[in-house]
């Protein structure tokens, strides 16, 4: 069987609540809405970590926080490990390319060198707009730089703080260009390809959005933000009170209102850019042989339970992503599944579709065979927060805050763990999808929550394992050695 080109679309921060195919009906997202239903929507999709870093890492070896040890938003990916991106390339014969974000190191890292196995062909590479606009590797300032210095310099000077950029000029609509561009240069080709669009948004801060955008979104039906019922554990209180986008007493609910209409907003022109990439791949006759995928690398709390962006609380908004696969020929168009996804399967899901073996990332499950059956392997979905993100004044929280969640059908167990206090959250998502209500304790859900903390612990058990001594050793020589047996 020919292997099928691979076309990924990724975006940075998107929670799973916000597109239409999932039940969204304040932002406007006709296009990854006909991507969904052309092919399969995961219900149940959870990231490996709920920072960037790690879940990426996560994402692109196929492995778990602890088989790859990348733990922290700035923690570099070590250099033996090996991107999928290298095998499809180097095993199957693929044409690989990156246009937009990586990010399976740290930014400082990446800006000044690339992983030696990150398996590209082509590396335009750009983490976010304003963000190492001087690296070699951004592809991004290279064409701002020779199409429009003005707004290049206008990027350079005012950073994040450049509000509303001209659509025709913004990163998202230039990684769909470039994106667009390879396609149309593999129609004639035999080779198979892999293309990866990386997306920044849509990312706090929020504002980036070009200004016609926020007509899309109609203000009167903007939620409210999801107020927990119950008393939260003493880590997520610290999340509210040291958020590095601010403490969350200090915002109005008019100024949380304005970011969920930015965040709204950069998602209706992110579904434009989708759209456009979607149909030149249609036009370029390349849609029937393209496993599409689509995913995001973690979520954003938007103000849920008194909370910002994404850290140690492991709740829905910020561990639950949308997660969809269009292959024609392979995959029944309108398929829900219902399975427990993880970011890390991806890995496998393109490895076995370029007939790859998946030996490198025995953690990792092939997406087509789990939608095709309606069944993970796995009893549970792990997600692990290991101080991971960063506090107001941009450094690890003092003490490390930890955070490891476990979650099956229905139920969802998050065990806390800070300066010698542990504290747990269940949450029934079926009868209170919201988890504004903690049942942890309750006799009534004592053995799902003993069963629940029993995969935490087993996964706690596995990073153990796994986790680098932190002593040097010194091993004596064959001449050093004692003899201890006495018989």
């Amino acid at each position: 069987m020919t292997p099928p080109n691979i076309l990924m679309i990724m975006t940075d921060q998107q929670r799973r609540d916000t597109l239409g195919i999932y039940g969204c009906d304040w932002i406007p997202t006709p296009h990854f809405d006909r991507l969904g239903e052309a092919g399969a929507v995961f219900e149940h999709c959870t990231v490996d970590n709920p920072i960037c870093t790690p879940s990426r890492a996560s994402i692109f070896t196929g492995k778990p926080v602890p088989g790859h040890a990348v733990q922290r938003v700035h923690d570099n990916l070590p250099p033996d490990e090996v991107l999928f991106t290298k095998r499809l390339r180097q095993e199957a014969g693929y044409r690989t390319a990156l246009f937009g974000k990586l990010h399976v190191s740290s930014r400082v890292q990446e800006e000044h060198q690339r992983h030696p196995h990150d398996g590209f062909d082509i590396y335009e590479w750009c983490l976010e707009p304003s963000v190492s606009i001087q690296s070699p590797f951004n592809g991004y300032a290279a064409w701002l730089r020779e199409t429009a210095p003005d707004f290049l310099a206008a990027l350079r000077s005012n950073g994040r703080k450049e509000l509303h950029h001209p659509e025709a000029l913004h990163m998202s609509k230039w990684a769909a260009d470039r994106t667009i561009s390879f396609v149309q240069s593999m129609k004639e080709e035999e080779q198979p390809f892999f293309c990866l669009m990386s997306l920044f948004d849509p990312h706090d801060p929020y504002e980036d959005y070009p200004l016609a955008f926020r007509n899309c979104i109609d203000a009167a039906k903007i939620p409210d933000p999801v107020v927990s019922r119950t008393t939260q554990p003493e880590c997520v209180r610290r999340e509210q009170q040291g958020s590095y986008l601010g403490r969350f007493a200090d915002f109005s609910p008019e100024e949380i209102r304005k970011i969920r209409l930015g965040y709204a907003a950069s998602i209706a022109f992110l579904d434009v850019q989708v759209g456009r990439v979607l149909t030149a791949l249609d036009d370029a006759g390349l849609a029937q042989d393209t496993l599409v995928i689509f995913l995001s690398d973690h979520g954003d709390q938007l103000g849920d339970h008194g909370l910002f962006i994404k850290g140690v609380a492991l709740y829905e908004p910020t561990t639950g992503v949308p997660l969809m696969l269009r292959w024609p020929g392979h995959l029944t168009a309108g398929t829900r599944c219902t399975a427990l996804a993880q970011g890390r399967d991806v890995a496998a899901t393109c490895l076995a579709a370029a007939g790859l073996d998946t030996r490198s990332c025995l953690e990792s499950e092939d997406l087509v065979a789990m939608a095709l059956r309606n069944a993970a392997w796995r009893s549970s979905a792990i997600c692990a927060y290991r101080n991971s993100g960063v506090n107001d004044s941009g450094s690890f929280w003092n003490p490390p805050m930890h955070a490891t969640m476990a979650r099956d059908q229905r139920f969802k167990l998050t065990f806390y763990a800070s300066g010698g206090l542990n504290q747990r959250e269940l949450f029934d998502l079926e009868t209170d999808p919201q988890e504004t209500v903690n049942l942890s304790g309750n006799p009534v859900h004592a053995e799902v929550e003993l069963k629940l903390l029993g995969d935490i612990a087993s996964f706690l058990q596995n990073e153990a394992m796994m986790a680098a001594p932190r002593a040097t050793s010194s091993i004596p020589n064959a001449a050093q050695r004692l003899q201890n047996r006495i018989k």
